[in-house]
Order: C-alpha cells, then structure tokens, then sequence
C-alpha cells in the first residue's frame, strides 16, 4: 500500500506530539490500571488476617444484628453484611463512611462467639487497592473542579490525544505493515529495536486501546455531557427522580437476612451475594445496596453489580444487572462498563487486561524514548530540551513504579505504629515518586535510570521478604497467605524484581558500551579505563611483537 510522503510526514507528526503530551500520564494511568485487576486481592493481601471476625451461617445474621443494634447505637445509621467468607460477618462505621475515597475511616467489626454473644473490635479501613485505583483515573494529580477531580478530567484530554495518537500510528505503519510487523531488528541497534517492539505491541493491542481511549473519554466527561443535555432539554428531566419517601422507619422493623437473601437469588439468578450494604434506616428514605458477583457476566461495577433496594419494602430502586424491560440501552451501558474494567472473561481476563496494561505502559515509556533517540540523531549535541524530556521521562515513569511499590512494602510494617495507615500510603508515594524526579535531573536520565530501577527490583524482592518476617520475629502478627491470590501477590513482586534487575543491568551495559552520541551514554567508570586502554593498546603490542 503506497500513501503520499507528505501525507505521512503529517500522520507522523500527530502521532509523535499526540504521544510525547500524554504519554507521561497515560503511562501511570495504564501501570496502575493493570493493578487494579486484582484490586480485591491487594485489599485483602494488605489487611492484617487478626482484624477480620470468625464467619457464622446465614441463620445467626439476624441474631447479631440484633444484639448489635441493642448494644451500639450506630448501628441504627447502617451497617453491612458480609456473605463472602473473607470479611468479619457484620461491619458499620464509627466514623466516616461517605461515598468516595476516605483515608481515615473507623470501621467496627461484629460476629458471634461460641456461646452466641456478640464480639466486637474497631479497625481502621485498609484503602491500598483504592488508592492505586484513585491513582488509575487521575495519575496521581490532585485537586478538583467542582465535584470533579482535575486529574480525571485532564486523562480525559490525554485520553482523546491518545485515540488520534492510535489512528495516525497505524496510518504511519500502513506501508510497511505486512512486511515488517514481526520483524524485532536487534541486530541494527537499539533504537531499532525498541521501533519494532514499539510498533508491534501497539499494533497487536489496538482494539484493547481503542476500548480504553474510547471509554475513558466517556468516564471522564460523563457528567459536563449530561449536564449539557440539561440544558438543552430544559425543565424535562433525563431521568426519572427518585420518590421522596414520607415514612419514617425503624431498623427494629427490618425484614431478616433470609428474606433479602432469597428476594435478591429471584432478580439475580447466577449471581453470588457478596454484601449488604443498609444505610439511611432511621430516616424517609433509608437504602440498601446488595453487592454481587458472577464469573462471565458483563458487570456493571470493575468487580460486581448492584442492585438497590428499599430495605423495609424491598421494592428495587435501581439495578445494573440487566432486566427485559430494559431493552437495548442497559446492555450497550453495560458493554463500556465491562469493556473498559475487563470483568466479562473472569480471571482469565483480568491476566489477559493486567498484561495488556503492562504493555500500554510500555507503549507511552518506549514511545518517549524513541522520540529523544530521534531528536538526537537530528542534532549534533544534546539539547537542554532533549535532556529535560529524558530525566523528566524516567523519573515519572519509573518514580510511580517506585512509589506504588514502597506504599505496597511499607503496607505490614506501618501496623506497628498505627492502625490508620492511609495517610502514610500517600506519603510514600508521593516521597519517593518526587524524589525519583529530582534525582533524575540531579544526576541525568541515564544514571537515574539504572540506579531507580535497581531500587524498584530490591523494593519487590523486600515485599515478599517483608511477609517471610512476620513469619520469623516475635512479637509480628503473622500475615501467611489466605489463599492462592494472596500467596500469588509475593509471587509476582519477585518475578518483576528480576525483570527490574535484568532492565537495569541492560540500561547499564548500554550506558557504557553503547553508541557515544546516544543520550543514555555514560562516561566510562574509573575502574574500566584501565581495561580500556588495554584492549586498545593490544592490537599495537601484536604489531610489534
């Protein structure tokens, strides 16, 4: 296929300056993004084993909850009912509680002993895998406009960038496409190689992008777009209004769990009840939000759906799980949910999506470095521009790895000096996320890029070290695996340890012995010169000899 030279010139151009302006952001987006498939199992990992309460049947719900609601007066505000085994069977907030994310919330937690009292303690909330996921739709950038975070805003921006950034990127490759797809040229050098790779994983992950540049965009302005159909549609409202209840109810009138749980199993066949959630019971207009779970399903949640009920009536207010009457419209909703979060394949999925965002991060840090390799060839020296870009991209790049996974390292050893360890999450990333910038334009991008990658592999292989020590020293509340998910999480800190020490070991060798002019060429160290000179005199000593 032949476009004109021109027409690509163009196409290229959109592409490389669509890439280099999000690509920063977006690189966080999608490396936190592949972590939030496993949000669930970061949440319970990070959480001490001692806080959850032993589980009891589904029988005795309705005799805690009522000790509960004799003994604690919070309890008449809302509480939950966990029914999925890992969670204490009943939990209610002593402070906070709200939508959104919190970091320091109480959270007490209720079952019953063998006599069939009740037990009660009060923990903070574990928020690991909601911050990671908070990480994931704002890339870390804090404020808000209005109720709207500016970093969800400004990833929807990248987001439209990046969809032009796919189009014109396939546009560039037309030509060559069929002939050099699979074709990972190492033997032509680096820069080469690192195109190919490049030009490969985008290509071969181009309907995954797609999905997610398109869903994003829509996440992200979801609320200016209805809020402009507003106004257009003037006084006609896009959605029916929920009925103002005039009753006031009270939670000594509540139905039994039973009750709930077999109304729920009728609207919801296949699915698995996970919790409860009843908040508002002393009021007009008391809720209850029943979370659920199926393997296959196009869920409207990343991990669930939901159905809304009025817990004294147990008429549905709201349900995400598709419905007859619901014709077209809830499927396709629910087809951008599922698409963008990858829970319609089950776990199968979720390595299929985790693996594809690893490669979406690659995608934007490959994408920076092929533009600096190309500037560099067009110029005869480094420019200040180009030396800003190359420690700007390696300390946000690499500083978020770093942070995510110190937040993740310090997770057991924070419990030792306090229960609400939010904040400190938070702390960490932060820290270490602008110290890595500030060490990349101290020392240079190409020295700041071996020695934060060494940092990142010991930081993983400690996370597993971490967990082998509670095992050991006395005094630590041991954290051993609950199951094979939560064993797998030290699993894979050592994979990526090594991948990060085999990524530094070949950022050092290119630093030393690759192409001089490059800008990720170091001078040679001290102790290699004499080797050095060695190897060079040599062939003169031969011509003597």
């Amino acid at each position: 296929m032949k476009i004109r030279s021109d027409i690509l010139r163009t196409y290229q151009s959109i592409h490389t300056w669509t890439g280099i302006t999000t690509g920063l952001v977006l690189f966080i987006a999608f490396f936190a993004g592949s972590l939030t498939m496993f949000k669930p199992q970061i949440e319970q990992w990070a959480t001490p084993p001692s806080q959850q309460l032993a589980p009891i049947n589904s029988a005795q719900f309705d005799n805690l909850i009522s000790q509960a609601i004799s003994q604690y007066d919070k309890v008449a505000d809302g509480f939950i009912v966990n029914l999925d085994g890992q969670s204490s069977p009943l939990t209610w907030y002593e402070k906070g509680g709200s939508r959104g994310l919190r970091i320091d919330d109480s959270l007490r937690h209720a079952s019953l002993d063998g006599n069939g009292e009740i037990v009660s303690h009060i923990s903070g909330t574990n928020e690991l895998g909601q911050l990671i996921d908070h990480l994931h739709r704002t890339a870390g950038i804090i404020g808000k406009v209005g109720h709207e975070d500016i970093g969800v805003l400004l990833l929807g921006v990248a987001a439209g960038l990046y969809f032009l950034a796919l189009v014109s990127g396939v546009i560039v490759l037309l030509p060559t496409l069929v002939k050099n797809l699979f074709a990972l040229r190492s033997h032509k050098g680096a820069s080469r190689f690192w195109l190919d790779s490049h030009n490969l994983v985008g290509v071969l992950s181009l309907p995954f992008h797609l999905i997610i540049a398109w869903t994003a965009m829509v996440f992200a302005f979801h609320d200016p777009f209805y809020a402009g159909l507003g106004v257009v549609y003037g006084d006609k409202p896009l959605f029916e209004a929920r009925e103002r209840g005039l009753i006031e109810y009270s939670v000594t009138e509540l139905p039994s769990i039973e009750t709930y749980i077999e109304q729920v199993s009728a609207l919801a066949d296949g699915y698995q009840i996970r919790n409860m959630k009843f908040s508002k019971l002393s009021s007009t207009s008391p809720s209850l939000a029943v979370e659920l779970v199926a393997d296959g399903r196009m869920m409207r949640g990343g991990y669930s759906d939901y159905i809304y009920l009025q817990p004294y009536t147990l008429k549905v207010n709201y349900s995400t799980i598709n419905q007859p009457e619901d014709g077209i419209y809830g499927p396709i909703i629910n087809s951008f949910f599922a698409l963008h979060f990858g829970n319609y394949a089950g776990g199968l999925g979720r390595w299929i999506y985790f693996i594809l965002g690893l490669l979406g991060a690659f995608l934007f840090y490959s994408g920076n470095l092929l533009w600096l390799e190309k500037r560099r060839q067009k110029q005869t020296q480094q420019t200040r521009a180009n030396r800003v870009m190359s420690s700007l991209t390696i300390g946000v790049c690499l500083g978020s790895m770093l942070g995510v996974v110190s937040a993740m390292l310090a997770t057991k050893w924070l419990y030792l000096i306090s229960e609400q360890i939010n904040s400190y999450y938070l702390s960490c990333y932060y820290a270490l996320f602008f110290i890595a910038i500030a060490y990349s334009f101290a020392r240079g991008g190409a020295l700041a890029a071996i020695h934060l990658l060494k940092l990142l592999s010991l930081g993983c292989l400690l996370i597993p070290v971490s967990s082998l020590l509670t095992l050991i020293l006395p005094g630590l509340t041991p954290w051993t695996p609950a199951d094979f998910s939560a064993g797998l999480i030290e699993s894979m800190a050592v994979l990526f340890s090594l991948l990060f020490y085999l990524g530094a070991r070949k950022a050092q060798h290119r630093a030393y012995y690759g192409e001089r002019k490059s800008i990720w060429a170091l001078e040679p160290r001290e102790s290699e010169q004499p080797l050095k000179c060695l190897q060079e005199s040599s062939p003169k000593m031969g011509k003597l000899s």
